[in-house]
């Protein structure tokens, strides 16, 4: 053999040895490192630093090094010998797997691989939902079971049981995919599922929103890969995917709860003590230190432990989360659960922290409170909320009082001072509090309240009077799913009531409500309505942004305009219960030149040059020309 040949050999078995000791290195990080999060990270993010959190037994007691000439920035180690934080800079790094190396006693012990991945072009430029939007609403686990091999999960404590109202039913993410046609045909633009991670807990997990796991989409939905599939999918059709997003609390059942990396990674009293639910504590000039604290620190419920946002370790978790989920899933946008309860402070940086990595992302805040004032202070720049220093920056929070209000009026068939459609009309007359009420989300119910068809016994002209309204004032319709199918439910008798299976979406359903053909005569009638007002408003500019005109209701009839320069739609709803002339000389200042208006549902054409008609409790949605 000549030298040639045995530095070649050498050189092939030096590359052999080196192969076994980094094998036997990554069974050993394996044994050690049980968990990285985020679990990748991408090149080229706006902030370029990414604290990556490595778990493990006693992992802290190593040095942490890496390699390709990143820069670790901090070290950071807790009382918790079982966690490290490392942060590293990635500024002008490229995309590229690093290696991490952890050593004792300048040896190395066990080394463990990173990825940095490339992100989506114009990921940060991505555009999100708007007032051109119309979202719908569903909750997977009642909506479609597409994979019934998935309906339990062998690792995780909950099994499914359909005849249990809060147990688990099936529905899952392929379920979704199947009739995401059905969501279109709808005239929906947007969807937003509730939480669809890992929520082991041992009952009620079917809601989501105790997760266990946020890394991690719940196996009896389906893989993450699966997720990402739904956002792909939609896309295609020209959709856009909106995550509910948790950041006030997590589940007992979360992996971090029984091995916490640090006492104050989330509020403890010690242990457990509930919210007081007084959301106005949060700006009260005058509330008591003990009630501020007891609504933002207290727990929602015995069952999610209370993250601590002021935590810098907790803050930046949630971040990196929801800034992860936004590369990895392709979203278009978050709907934030309890927004109000979180700490007040940290959830103002979370939020600022988003939008700055994503300049056109929404997201939408539950505030649930029942004055415009109090909602309005937790829009972004409220000059309400300057008083007092403080900013949100959440571009979006969600009407609860119109909701409330539509609850109550098409009962009022009379008009007076404060009855009837007046209060409609008094909701929108403090628009002025909001500093873009055009990122308003609006809504007649959801999955915590009580069904519109329920409180007006599937009366279907007052479906029609609300939903052209949610369609055609200021802000983002939201549909809650089987709304559309006249579905009801007694929120009295339980939550389960009001998130009901949703017909057709299980194996041997009755009928299905998927289908034209398999629709009752009464759900077709819902859904036709449904439908043709929301494919009607995708192409109505000016009932998206265009400003509107609003006249003090008589007789409990409320006109309201919406313009352009281009395009004007005048709405009339009739609350009352007879027929009723509407003149229309007192609508000069909208009607202008207009001759006549071509009503969306029935096609009439409608002579406007003095008066017209509206039949009791109908709506009529005119295009002016």
């Amino acid at each position: 053999m000549n030298l040639k040949e045995y530095n070649k050999k050498a050189f092939e078995q030096l590359l052999k040895i080196k192969f076994i000791m980094l094998f036997l290195f990554s069974l050993h990080a394996n044994a050690q490192i049980q968990r990285v999060e985020p679990p990748f990270w991408y090149a080229g993010m706006h902030n370029h630093e990414v604290q990556i959190l490595f778990y493990g037994k006693n992992i802290a007691e190593n040095e942490v090094a890496v390699s390709n000439a990143i820069s670790i920035k901090a070290i950071q180690k807790t009382e918790n010998p079982n966690y490290l934080f490392v942060t590293i800079d990635t500024k002008n790094v490229s995309a590229q797997d690093i290696l991490f190396s952890f050593s004792k006693n300048k040896k190395v012990t066990f080394t463990k691989k990173y990825a940095l991945k490339q992100r989506k072009e114009n990921s940060a430029s991505r555009k999100s939902y708007d007032a051109s939007d119309m979202i719908y609403l569903i909750m997977p686990d009642r909506f479609a079971n597409g994979n019934p091999k998935n309906d339990s999960e062998k690792m995780l404590a909950e099994k499914a049981d359909r005849n249990n109202p809060s147990g688990r039913h099936g529905g899952d993410i392929e379920g979704i995919i199947q009739n995401l046609d059905y969501i279109k045909e709808l005239g929906a633009t947007a969807l937003w599922p509730t939480p669809l991670c890992e929520d082991n807990d041992p009952q009620g997990s079917y809601h989501g929103y105790g997760q266990s796991d946020v890394y991690r989409i719940d196996p009896r939905y389906g893989t993450n890969e699966d997720y990402l599939r739904l956002a792909a999918e939609l896309h295609k059709r020209d959709m856009k995917l909106i995550m509910d997003y948790v950041t006030n609390h997590w589940g007992t059942a979360h992996w971090m709860i029984n091995d916490l990396p640090t006492y104050d990674w989330i509020h403890q009293f010690p242990g457990y003590a509930q919210t007081n639910y007084r959301m106005t504590t949060q700006f009260d000039p005058n509330a008591s230190k003990i009630d501020a604290k007891m609504c933002m620190d207290g727990w929602f419920v015995k069952s999610m432990p209370d993250l601590n946002q002021s935590n810098p370790l907790v803050l930046n978790y949630l971040i990196q989360n929801a800034i992860w989920w936004i590369e990895y899933a392709d979203l278009d946008g978050f709907r934030v659960d309890t927004y109000s309860y979180n700490n007040k402070e940290g959830i103002a940086k979370w939020t600022k922290a988003i939008t700055e990595e994503y300049p056109n992302f929404n997201i939408a805040g539950e505030v649930w409170m029942h004055d415009q004032a109090q909602m309005a202070y937790w829009q972004k720049d409220s000059k309400l909320a300057a008083i007092q220093n403080y900013n949100s920056y959440l571009p979006s929070v969600m009407d609860f009082t119109l909701m409330e209000t539509l609850a109550n009026v098409f009962k009022e068939n009379q008009s007076a001072w404060d009855k009837g459609i007046i209060n409609v009309y008094d909701n929108f007359t403090n628009d002025f509090l909001y500093p873009n009420p055009n990122s308003i989300m609006t809504f007649v119910e959801n999955h915590d309240t009580q069904r519109f068809n329920e409180i007006y016994k599937k009366g279907f002209k007052k479906y029609q009077m609300a939903m052209a309204l949610i369609a055609t004032v200021r802000g983002i319709p939201q549909l809650y799913y089987g709304s559309e199918i006249g579905m009801a439910g007694n929120k009295n008798e339980g939550d389960g009531a009001i998130r009901l299976d949703f017909p057709g979406g299980w194996k041997g359903d009755t009928h299905s409500a998927f289908t034209k053909s398999g629709r009752t005569a009464a759900e077709q009638q819902f859904f036709d309505f449904t439908a043709k007002l929301f494919q009607w408003r995708k192409e109505n500019e000016a009932v998206h942004f265009g400003k509107m005109t609003h006249y003090i209701p008589e007789n409990n009839v409320y006109v309201y305009f919406r313009f352009t320069d281009k395009k004007t739609v005048m709405v009339v709803v009739n609350n009352g219960l007879t027929t009723r002339n509407i003149e229309t000389k007192r609508f000069q200042e909208n009607i202008k030149d207009f001759k006549s208006g071509k009503d969306v549902l029935s096609g009439k054409l409608i002579d406007l040059k003095s008066e017209f008609m509206i039949e009791a409790q109908s709506v009529l949605l005119l295009e002016l020309e």
